[in-house]
């Protein structure tokens, strides 16, 4: 194989890792990569998926600007540094896209992007996932005999360690000391308990892992006994004694390898905690969620629908801003809280003046949700089949409301009835948006009969190698 051949290959394999591995840890995701290998090589980019579109004039002030000597600049910096470490690089701030650049003397510069989807508990892991990726373009681009298949694995499976490289940078960053805990250890048991029931029930409560030096300071309702303190890999152990910790504010306490014992006091400075809700968890550094975790893996979600294309629907509409706040407030809480509660729901936004007549149980009188001791009411309401009818108002004319329409072609019958019915009715009745909670928390935006919510520009690339092309080309659209 030719070495052109070869470093083209490097390139697409890990490209394909990166993008198939972010797919599972967070949605569907795009990635590009901005890149010239030599000092004198010219700029090349693979934007297989078009993730680059609409930031061209940025993208050409920073590679093609008098202004901005930035080849000097950044040879500068790799002459000041041994020969092969990666020197970060300023994120280009793309709005909406996750960003790593670096630099280095075997592979002149380099930048990842991919999408910061709306609902990310943190974009670290996905940085760290980044800086992995251009690690392993570094190393593999410049030997022939590496096996760069493997690199491609290594990053489809790298959402545990990208974790654990953050929390490691994290804590190494803020602590000043070196850990003694073994953070990837730690995740790989968090995910077992989290998979391991106890008489049919699901993991619930709060265990959090610490260096020894905290939990001297650590007030403890009670401890273990030191010969008989269980070890966190004996995750059917550990399971058990979490029932000691549901549903309150009591929390296990271990050192990374034992259960020490049981607290009421706040979980320590950059410690570890699990937070177990069921059958899904979040891991939280110094009161920030990580990620969350559920079905045996870390994710990048926050399990809460953002909404974003009902935000941007109703400012397109002529209510006034206030009033379109507030709408929006409303319907977030009561898809939050049925998304908890995990059971579907329907909600009609109905625009219209005057409102439209549903087939359903009307109130008399309406009832407004701006006053907020009738949210817990509609909350319930949603339970009950059928739809709840709410206006522009912010208020409750109806629920178990019927949604009917004539039949129409782009239906999902892989959907179900609820979803349907929405699809039908929204098509038939206009200056209206229908919402669906699906039981397992998908949410849809229901619009003249179109879900908006399931745009996506994201599309699965061909079997072929994608081909890098020339960054000024690739500008000008040639």
């Amino acid at each position: 194989m030719n070495q052109t051949l070869y470093q083209k290959l490097c390139v697409a394999n890990i490209m394909n890792g990166v993008v198939e591995g972010l797919c599972n840890f967070s949605h569907p995701s795009r990635v590009a990569l901005i890149f010239a290998p030599g000092p004198e090589d010219p700029v090349m980019v693979l934007d297989t998926q078009d993730l680059l579109q609409g930031h061209e004039v940025k993208i050409r002030n920073m590679f093609f600007s008098e202004d901005n000597p930035w080849r000097s600049r950044i040879q500068d910096r790799i002459n000041s540094q041994p020969r092969g470490y990666l020197i970060p690089e300023n994120d280009l701030a793309l709005s909406g896209l996750i960003s790593y650049g670096g630099s280095c003397s075997e592979f002149f510069y380099q930048a990842w992007f991919t999408e910061h989807h709306p609902d990310l508990c943190s974009i670290y892991p996905t940085e760290r996932w980044l800086e992995q990726a251009a690690t392993l373009l570094i190393h593999d681009f410049n030997s022939r005999k590496a096996a760069i298949n493997s690199s491609e694995y290594v990053l489809k499976n790298y959402a545990l360690q990208a974790v654990a490289d953050h929390i490691v940078d994290e804590r190494e960053r803020n602590l000043g000391y070196d850990s003694r805990i073994r953070v990837t250890s730690i995740l790989n048991n968090i995910l077992d308990i989290s998979k391991t029931k106890e008489e049919g029930f699901w993991p619930k409560g709060i265990l959090f892992f610490c260096d020894p030096r905290q939990i001297t300071r650590t007030e403890f309702i009670t401890k273990i006994q030191e010969h008989e303190r269980p070890q966190v890999s004996n995750v059917k152990h550990i399971r058990k004694l979490l029932q000691a910790v549901e549903e309150s504010d009591r929390k296990l306490v271990s050192d990374g390898t034992a259960i020490i014992g049981i607290t009421g006091g706040p979980v320590p400075d950059y410690a570890i905690a699990a937070h177990f809700k069921g059958d899904y968890g979040f891991l939280h550094l110094n009161d920030t969620r990580i990620a969350s975790f559920f079905d045996g893996s870390f994710h990048s979600t926050t399990r809460e629908a953002k909404l974003v294309e009902l935000e941007e629907l109703l400012l397109d509409t002529d209510l006034d801003t206030a009033a379109s706040t507030i709408l929006f407030q409303v319907v977030s809480h009561l898809v939050h809280s049925a998304g908890r509660a995990r059971h579907g729901c329907t909600l009609v936004i109905d625009l219209n003046d005057p409102p439209l007549r549903l087939s359903g149980h009307v109130l008399d009188p309406p009832l407004s949700l701006v006053e907020p001791q009738n949210i817990d009411l509609v909350c319930s309401l949603l339970k009950i089949d059928g739809a709840v009818h709410l206006t522009a108002d912010s208020a409750i004319h109806g629920f178990a409301c019927l949604l009917d329409g004539r039949t129409i072609n782009w239906e999902n019958m892989a959907r179900g009835a609820r979803y349907n019915s929405a699809l039908r009715f929204s098509a038939a009745n206009a200056r209206t948006i229908v919402v669906v909670v699906s039981a397992d928390r998908p949410v849809s935006i229901i619009f003249n009969g179109i879900e908006i919510s399931a745009f996506c520009n994201w599309r699965p690339v061909s079997q072929h190698t994608p081909e890098p092309v020339r960054l000024d080309k690739h500008l000008n659209g040639e």
